[in-house]
């Protein structure tokens, strides 16, 4: 599989959030404001392409080489874990006003499923580390790219005359089924 192939069906055709239905916790919990997306979506894309990288050199060189497959879950969580810290005390120093309008959402990327699902499908699709990388920022890039147009999307319902009864979460997940439907579209491209 090529690095490109495996770039643009991440990113479109396999997105993780409108595909895959993975992570849309914080793809309907954030997407309020396009600046707050993009924030997340900037951390997610770190923590998503540094954890791949590392959980494979560790599955790779300890895990496999020891047995220790079983303990891979455990072991990629912590991993995870310890990045998300990482971005949280980076982001906190570097930006406070996106460290507070992201609030509890910033600490749930390490519950992020989309970011162990791509670091255990890495391993699962037996993807060397220069096609894990290129996974990794695929899927990263497809999920930031439905933040983002979902939270432009979400902006002007604030400007638009909605009925009542689909204010708010409603009408926030009737478009993201219609982005879903649309993402289909891709499905021929690789």
């Amino acid at each position: 599989m090529s690095l490109f192939t495996i770039l643009i069906s991440t990113v479109f055709v396999n997105n993780f959030v409108l595909a895959r239905f993975l992570g849309i916790c914080p793809f309907l919990g954030v997407s309020n404001k396009t600046e707050t997306a993009t924030g997340m979506g900037i951390a997610v894309t770190f923590v998503v392409t540094l954890s791949s990288i590392i959980t494979y050199v560790i599955q790779k060189a300890i895990l496999d080489r020891l047995g220790l497959e079983y303990l891979q879950t455990i072991v990629f969580i912590l991993v995870i874990a310890a990045l998300v810290q990482f971005v949280e005390m980076v982001m906190k120093k570097t930006s406070p006003t996106l460290y507070s309008a992201l609030g509890v959402y910033l600490p749930l990327i390490t519950t992020n499923c989309v970011v162990l699902g791509v670091a255990i499908l890495n391993i699962q699709e037996g993807y060397t580390l220069i096609q894990t990388i290129f996974n990794a920022f695929g899927a990263s890039v497809g999920f930031s790219l439905a933040l983002i147009l979902i939270s432009g999307i979400r902006e002007q319902f604030e400007i638009i005359d909605i009925p009542e009864a689909l204010q708010g979460f409603p009408i926030a997940l009737i478009t993201a089924g219609l982005m879903s439907i649309a993402f289909l579209g891709f499905n021929g491209l690789v």
